[in-house]
């Protein structure tokens, strides 16, 4: 099968040797991303800020890859702060409808630049 490599400037460039997405068949594979501002590259401030700010730059990637949040079937989520984990809840339902994507959220010791939340996910198109 083809592989195809998603990029849009709508979304933070990659800082690493990764690719925002790629697409195999009508299936993308969304890489993580933190609260960064598209076009200053800067760490957004608060964690509120920063969950719209990933949900955001995934929605700009997803569009890129010809689709959208709805298409999203499963969702990852990492926090520095489980005790965020209710404020997630709340930010994502602005972003998903039912029914919501298969998700995990996971508690880890750090993420890239400092970020306090992190989010990647698959999704599938058609």
């Amino acid at each position: 099968m083809h592989k195809t490599i998603i990029s849009t400037a709508d979304a933070p460039q990659a800082i690493g040797t990764y690719s925002q997405a790629v697409k195999i068949g009508d299936t993308v594979y969304l890489s993580g991303q933190i609260g960064l501002d598209p076009a200053s590259m800067e760490l957004v401030q608060g964690v509120e800020t920063q969950i719209h700010q990933v949900f955001r730059n995934l929605r700009a990637v997803a569009t890129a890859a010809g689709g959208s949040l709805a298409d999203v079937v499963k969702l990852n989520i990492y926090l520095t702060d489980l005790s965020h984990f209710c404020k997630v809840n709340e930010i994502m339902a602005q972003y998903f409808s039912q029914p919501y994507p298969a998700r995990a959220a996971v508690g880890v010791a750090s993420l890239p630049r400092g970020a306090e939340v992190e989010a990647d996910g698959v999704l599938v198109l058609g």
